[in-house]
């Protein structure tokens, strides 16, 4: 006796599929069968012959819980995660009152926020400039010993309760986090640049939406990412880059692989599908987020990035804000508005239909960027992110070939806005299942109870590969 058999799976093999039959025990998968003739199960699950991949994993949300629950919560977060084939997320430490940056403040926010979850969730740890001249940094190793998956630093102002570096606060912070073996996810962007080109363009009197891309540039980033190697390189601390927006940033960090350091990237959906002149002038303050929209020639040299490996998986950045308050008050703009966008429902058909569909990458580098290498790269593997025995039964299951458009309305998010509002996709959920539970049913909604989804700590700690060779 089983206690959920999922029928009629076509599971990935290599570039390939198979049709299979996946038995689920206590929450793990338990096998794999051709025939279920003779087999007893507590609940069949009938995939009914549709891609079914390793549970999708977004390793960048803030969910704003708790503190800032008028943006979103656990909630309204993880219903979103489920209806978008995501079974695990990993939320961000700075978004929370108070920010998460010891272990009693982790205690308290999985306190907060363990009751709400639908799907499964793993947590950032913390470290700012404050943590450097306060004398804090002891709470970093303390939070590793505690599961966290790594470690946030912001280069440019995020929130009020989670300061930015300086660049000697930064390296002090790359030395500690070296000495947990974890990653260290930094947001590169060169303060002084953004900060002077935002203030020059707001005397100029620019208003228009792409004013905001145009003022925090490209070469932002560039400089931020070579600032970052370098400490990495001299520390040997684990680099990652999140929410990598441009082509240079995939070519440095190429580079940075080639000659043997331990740099790792992601990007993100809007990054590889939208150009900011025109978003940005249909969306404006609806489509503002920190680093920018860039230009078509990024989206395509980050798809390339992402093929031959500078690019190792791709997140979210999921951080909507109040559309009342935040982002259309009355006064408010392109420079007033607050920088964030959902993303967390919409990422995994978004890549599934733009790359896998359009044969931008292969199954198995799908499935790759989806779900296996963000396990790995936090700790989470083979608990999470690969379909094997004693794995979680974590599955998104895809109807590969069904064609429909994203409706902002229709979202699970709390604040329903979206620079994909209208998108054509083809390849929807058709189910999300975390360890062997439905959560996600296309047609019905969530239909996942509130609290199932569990906090996972890092069980682990693994590398990537650098370059992939095709």
């Amino acid at each position: 006796m089983y206690d959920v058999i999922v029928k009629n799976a076509r599971i990935p093999q290599g570039h390939d599929t198979v049709l299979t039959n996946i038995l689920v025990k206590d929450g793990k998968i338990a096998g794999f069968v051709e025939s279920i003739e003779g087999l007893e199960g507590r609940e069949i699950i009938d995939a009914k012959g549709n891609l079914t991949i390793p549970g999708c994993i977004d390793s960048h949300t803030h969910f704003m819980d708790p503190g800032f629950t008028h943006r979103e919560n656990f909630l309204t977060g993880t219903s979103g995660a489920a209806a978008g084939g995501v079974t695990t997320i990993i939320d961000m430490p700075c978004c929370s009152v108070p920010s998460v940056r010891s272990v009693a403040q982790l205690e308290n926010k999985i306190e907060k926020i363990k009751d709400k979850a639908i799907v499964d969730f793993a947590l950032w740890g913390g470290v700012t400039g404050e943590d450097v001249r306060e004398g804090w940094l002891h709470n970093v190793q303390e939070q590793a010993d505690y599961g966290v998956t790594g470690f946030k630093v912001y280069m440019t102002p995020s929130v009020p309760t989670y300061p930015r570096v300086t660049d000697p606060e930064m390296y002090e912070c790359f030395k500690a986090v070296a000495k947990t073996g974890l990653p260290v996810g930094v947001h590169a962007e060169n303060f002084a640049m953004c900060d002077f080109y935002v203030n020059r363009f707001q005397e100029e009197g620019r208003m228009d939406g792409p004013a905001w891309a145009e003022a925090r540039m490209i070469l932002a980033e560039k400089v931020a990412i070579q600032l970052a190697i370098s400490f990495a390189e001299d520390t040997g601390v684990r680099l990652h880059i999140v929410h990598m927006s441009t082509g240079i940033g995939a070519d440095l960090v190429k580079e940075a692989k080639m000659r043997g350091l331990d740099v790792t990237a992601e990007t993100c959906p809007h990054y590889l599908t939208l150009n900011y002149e025109e978003t940005m002038s249909k969306y404006v303050q609806l489509a503002k987020i920190a680093p920018p929209i860039r230009t078509t020639e990024d989206n395509e040299r980050l798809w390339k990035g992402i093929q031959e490996g500078s690019v190792d998986f791709i997140a979210t950045d999921h951080a909507p804000y109040s559309l009342e308050t935040e982002k259309l008050k009355e006064g408010f703009n392109i420079w007033t508005a607050f920088p964030g966008i959902p993303g967390v429902e919409t990422m995994a058909p978004i890549i599934i239909s733009e790359g896998y569909n359009k044969g931008r990458i292969s199954l198995s580098r799908l499935v790759e960027i989806l779900s296996t290498n963000a396990a790995k790269h936090y700790g989470l593997y083979p608990k999470k992110g690969i379909m094997n025995i004693g794995s979680d039964a974590d599955f998104t299951i895809v109807d590969i070939d069904k064609e429909w458009t994203i409706e902002k309305d229709k979202m699970y998010c709390l604040n329903k806005y979206t620079p994909f509002d209208g998108f054509k996709l083809k390849g929807k959920i058709y189910k999300t299942i975390v360890r062997g539970k439905v959560v996600y049913e296309d047609g019905e909604g969530i239909v996942g109870e509130e609290g199932y989804g569990q906090f996972v700590k890092r069980q682990s700690i693994q590398k990537l590969d650098h370059i992939i060779k095709f």
